[in-house]
């Protein structure tokens, strides 16, 4: 009798143990199965975020060429219709317009008002908020000092107009350089190409001219 009862005690621990090896794998295989999950929700999720950021560089890269393509075609424009000359320097570009003044004037003439007008769209549209420095010039007719005072009534005179199209009076400065930078040395009063001389040059300051088509032959 005694014997028996040593059986079933060994059987009894044995049982035991199996049961109890039995759900020490069931909790393991559990635990591995919850990492694993955990880990393919972690995958996903990165998966996920880096689709939206490369989403999100797509556009904006197609915005920017987008941006770009619209600025080139504003340059093209503006060199085809107009005869402008754009000239990238280490500030920005330099846009010189062909907007000439009678001698001795510095009013603003009607037929140069659209290149004007353009060139007031284009700033305003691409360059919001950037300087604009109006540059001022004479003809080498009259004294060094009334040729200044000429050539900065000109760049006031324009300077106005374009406020007038809408251009912020606080990104508008007018200098006036007098006969400085001939465009045809010796020109001057009623003389062939004295006119040329008696002009204004646009300067826009902005860093943002690398990657800018600039053709420097409006032809």
């Amino acid at each position: 009798m005694i014997k028996l009862i040593r059986v079933s005690a060994v059987t009894v621990v044995g049982a035991a143990l199996v049961t109890a090896g039995c759900a020490t794998r069931g909790a393991l295989r559990q635990g591995l199965e919850e990492q694993q999950a955990a880990l393919d929700a972690q995958t996903e999720a990165q998966a996920t975020a880096l689709d939206g950021e490369r989403s999100e560089r797509i556009a904006g890269d197609e915005d920017l060429a987008g941006e770009l393509g619209s600025l080139n075609a504003d340059f093209a424009g503006l060199q085809n219709d107009f005869g402008v000359r754009i000239a990238q320097l280490e500030e920005g570009l330099e846009f010189a317009v062909p907007v000439h003044f009678a001698f001795d004037d510095a009013e603003v003439q009607e037929d140069v008002r659209p290149a004007l007008d353009r060139f007031a769209e284009l700033v305003q549209r691409h360059y919001p908020g950037s300087m604009i420095t109006v540059e001022g010039f004479a003809d080498p007719a009259g004294g060094p000092e009334y040729n200044k005072q000429l050539s900065q009534r000109r760049a006031d005179s324009v300077r106005g107009y374009l406020v007038e199209t809408g251009i912020p009076d606080g990104s508008l400065r007018a200098v006036g350089y007098g006969e400085e930078r001939l465009v045809v040395p010796g020109a001057a009063g009623q003389a062939s190409g004295a006119e040329l001389n008696r002009r204004v040059v646009f300067v826009v300051e902005t860093p943002d001219v690398a990657s800018v088509d600039i053709r420097t032959d409006p032809s």
